[in-house]
């Protein structure tokens, strides 16, 4: 079989004319300093803040300057995507904005907030599939049915360019930037990004560095770029859905290849921990997918020598998620925890827990006091509270102060 020609690169001026295009639509997101991730990495930390974009993230772009490609004919039969979530919101706005019609095909039990979202927008929303899988195949059949334009979320050059842009803004925002951090899905981003700032770099005759992000339960790039190749993967569950793809997009994995220096994994702990601390510090609502850079920050996994941009990829989040992530993420930084504590059952012994807990200055959020379980003693109770802490050394002196009281405390599993 013979070999394919290798895709032409996108130069500086063909991501140049995709901005002019974009602006049509897209806000300019501003790029904001973060004190708290400067004290952490010890280097100048800039936000860019692609969650406060039109439809609350990046998607709009790629979307919006694929669709102004399409010819009369095509723009006339409409236009069809799938999605769970971010995509959908760019299709539905970038064709509202167009005079497109659009068919927007979303999983079954997608977010509300999401689903409601797009129908704003002005799209017919189809519910498919039980897993995205399902949901994509029934729009492409249903696009080959009708003979709709599919607008794929991220393998396709067009959209490339347009992802593109949020790096010209970094650059022209921050134009001494020495580092740039994005996360990665399907790679649409990543790729306009990467190769963007390195033609920028070489034309100006300086290094900058770009680093790829993805979460470890879906890290198909990682795997794929030891293979040289693009490999499928078998995801597992993480909360970062917005870059869970089992397999890279092959027009971005070409472009990454060439042009990102290192892709790393975080957990979802660490994704958890970098949504609390952007809410706390940098007043941002971030979500999963979009936090992961700062994530790749604060675990160590990327250390940054000198200026560096995150990007902060979207802020939609369901606020069920957002509340479940809260508390998983004070867990994670050890700052909320469950105790158990086996007491005598007689009284006084509830008021020793506490004061314990007091004089080590720790916060009892709730309390269970129980007589009832299996592996309870006749004459014992179980004591089961919830303290929160200013961190690991404070969540120490906690239990340190119950054992000095004669407490044995433990974390139940």
């Amino acid at each position: 079989m013979p070999k394919q020609p290798a895709l032409p690169a996108p130069t500086l001026e063909d991501f140049e004319r995709a901005e002019i295009i974009v602006r049509e639509v897209a806000n300019v997101t501003p790029v904001l300093h973060s004190n708290a991730l400067g004290e952490i990495t010890g280097v100048e930390v800039l936000m860019k803040a692609e969650n406060l974009q039109r439809t609350g993230a990046y998607k709009l772009r790629g979307a919006y300057h694929r669709m102004t490609k399409l010819t009369p004919a095509e723009r006339k039969k409409g236009v069809i995507a799938a999605s769970a979530g971010n995509h959908a919101q760019g299709v539905a706005l970038a064709a509202k904005k167009l005079g497109i019609k659009a068919t927007i095909y979303m999983p079954i039990g997608a977010s509300l907030p999401k689903f409601e979202a797009t129908k704003h927008y002005g799209a017919d929303v189809v519910l498919e599939g039980a897993v995205f899988a399902e949901t994509l195949a029934a729009a492409q059949a249903y696009a080959l049915k009708k003979g709709l334009i599919f607008i794929p979320p991220y393998d396709h050059l067009d959209v490339v360019l347009g992802q593109g842009t949020v790096g010209l803004e970094i650059l022209e925002q921050v134009p001494d930037v020495a580092n740039v951090i994005v996360s990665i899905g399907g790679g649409g981003l990543a790729a306009g990004v990467a190769t963007v700032v390195k033609a920028y770099a070489a034309k100006h005759n300086r290094k900058i560095r770009v680093f790829g992000v993805q979460a470890e339960n879906a890290a198909s790039y990682v795997t794929s770029l030891k293979a040289r190749k693009p490999v499928r993967i078998e995801t597992k569950r993480t909360i970062a859905d917005g870059i869970a793809v089992a397999v890279p997009g092959k027009i971005p994995f070409e472009l990454i290849k060439k042009n990102i220096d290192k892709v790393v994994a975080v957990s979802d702990d660490e994704i958890a921990k970098a949504i609390v601390l952007l809410l706390e510090r940098a007043k941002m609502v971030v979500e999963p997918a979009g936090a992961a850079t700062v994530a790749a920050l604060m675990s160590g996994a990327i250390k940054p020598k000198g200026k560096t941009v995150v990007i902060l990829s979207g802020g939609n989040i369901d606020p069920l998620l957002l509340q479940k992530v809260i508390g998983h993420g004070l867990m994670a930084a050890e700052r909320y925890t469950d105790v158990s504590v086996m007491l005598p059952d007689r009284p006084g012994q509830l008021v020793k827990a506490a004061q314990a807990i007091a004089a080590a200055q720790g916060n009892v959020v709730e309390v269970l006091h129980t007589r009832n379980g299996k592996d309870l003693d006749i004459s014992e109770v179980e004591l089961r509270l919830s303290i929160e802490t200013s961190g690991h050394e404070h969540r120490e002196r906690v239990f340190e102060a119950l054992r000095k009281a004669g407490l044995n405390p433990k974390v139940p599993r």
